[in-house]
This record gives structure tokens, sequence and C-alpha cells, in this order.
């Protein structure tokens, strides 16, 4: 019997927020400042790929300041997000947290937001996504060329994929841990931004409850952006991948879809 069957969970924080860093030192300090004090069961694992701009070692000097909330994974290289993501959900997953989080370094994701994800999640959503596209959602400070790829992309995966969440390229997003122990995470292929599209295609076949509730998305005011064309064209084959997945194989389950607007999450009794 493991430690769960017996109702036990091995020591580490009850919700763990993945940051994967990439040239993130001017953004890192005061965002881990300000995730630390939304709860003092929440611990941070940043996974740097081997940042040139010396994230890695400011990372390494704040988990020396916080040895027992910040955890640093070093990698050889910039490795991919999804890569990044699943480390941080290995970690997560193996030190017992309930909910693992993850976002983005650069403030798009504003912390402030989380409070009310983590509430929503252990009110029972198996994922939470903060949306940028359901009533109270917005991106006031989008360029046009980030509003109509962002759009794009959306469209495509609800049109071919059949994703049901307004939001399906959301990066801020709150795993129940079941929902990661049961999903196959070993045959997520994408690597990029599109890990996003493919680990939602696989919550859904597998018939967990997603909620999306609204947040605010600020572009980034320092450092730039790391969408490429590479990036862009690694989406298309995704794409096209998961729609002869949907097709070919059909779903699991059926799934769920709820949006909440932003307010409180309703009382019920299934806690965490």
């Amino acid at each position: 019997m493991t430690a769960d069957d017996a109702g036990q969970q091995p020591p580490g924080p009850r919700t763990l927020v993945v940051l994967p860093t990439y040239n993130e030192r001017e953004n890192l300090r005061q965002l881990v400042d300000l995730l630390l004090q939304i709860e003092p069961e929440l611990g941070i694992v940043v996974v740097d790929d081997a940042s040139p701009d010396g994230t890695g070692t400011l990372a390494d000097d704040l988990s020396r300041e916080r040895a027992s909330r910040l955890q640093v994974i070093h990698r050889a290289g910039k490795l991919g997000l999804g890569s990044a993501y699943l480390e941080g959900f290995r970690l997560g997953l193996a030190m017992g947290a309930d909910t693992i989080v993850t976002m983005d370094a650069d403030f798009s994701h504003d912390p402030a937001h989380l409070d009310r994800m983590l509430e929503v999640s252990r009110h029972g959503a198996d994922l939470v996504i903060g949306s940028r596209y359901i009533a109270g959602g917005s991106t006031p400070d989008f360029p046009l060329h980030r509003r109509v790829l962002s759009a794009t992309a959306n469209v495509v995966a609800h049109a071919l994929v059949g994703l049901r969440a307004r939001d399906a390229t959301a990066g801020f997003r709150c795993y129940k841990r079941r929902v990661l122990l049961a999903l196959p995470l070993d045959v997520i292929r994408s690597n990029g931004y599109s890990f996003l599209i493919e680990i939602l295609f696989l919550v859904q076949r597998f018939g967990f409850d997603v909620v999306e509730v609204p947040i605010v998305f600020r572009d980034r005011t320092r450092g730039a952006s790391k969408i490429s064309k590479d990036e862009i064209w690694k989406a298309v084959v995704t794409v096209l991948r998961l729609t002869w997945l949907r097709f070919a194989g059909g779903g699991r389950r059926a799934d769920r879809q709820r949006n909440l607007p932003n307010q409180r999450a309703p009382s019920d009794d299934r806690g965490r």
C-alpha cells in the first residue's frame, strides 16, 4: 500500500507552482516573493533552461534564502516549455502536492489571480484555467498581431481538436494531483506552447472537470516574448495530429466544462 492509499502524503507543499524560466532574471525575485505570500503551504520549483542572463544563479540564491519552499531544476539548454512542465509535474507528484500550478514568469499571469483559482480547485475542479476569453477576462494591452495569433489558435483548437475551453492555449492552470496521475504524460509528444493544447486534449478525453475563471492577461513589460515561428509551425503539426486522434480514436468519456464569473465559488463538500 502506498502513502496515498493509506490516506497519507509524503512531506512537501500542498500547492506547487512550476515556473519555467529562460532569461527572467528581471522578474524572478519579485514574482517569487509575491507567490510565497499567497499561502504558507505553497512551494515553487524553478525550471531554468540555462538562461544566459543568470536567471539560474538568481534562482539558486533564492532557494538558499527560502530553502524549505523553493527548489531549482537546472537544464542543459533551451529544452522546451512542455518538458519543463513535465519535470515540474514529476517533482510535484513525488513531493505529494495536491495541486500543481503552471504559470509564466514574466508577470503576464498576475499572481493576484491565483487565490481565486486555488479556491475553485479546492471546491472540486480537476483543472482550473485562468482564462482571457470568458466574461471578466481580458488582454488589455495585447498588440494586434498577438490578438490575431491567439484568437486563431483558439478557433483552430475548438474547431479541429474539439476543445471546449474558451482559452485553450492558456498557460495559467491549476491541475489536481489525480489528473496528473491519471494522464499518460509519457505519450505527450509536443514540447513547446502546443504542449498546452495537447495536455488539455488529454484532460478532456479522460473526462475530467475543467473550469475557467477570468483573468486579466498583461503583455510582458520586461524581457522579450519567446514565441518563435518554429513554435507556431510545431503547434500546427500538433493540432493536425490531435485532430486525427480525435476522429480516429474518439474520446474516453464525455468532458465537462464550466465557466465561472469573477466571484467566489459556491461551497460544496468535495474538499481538496
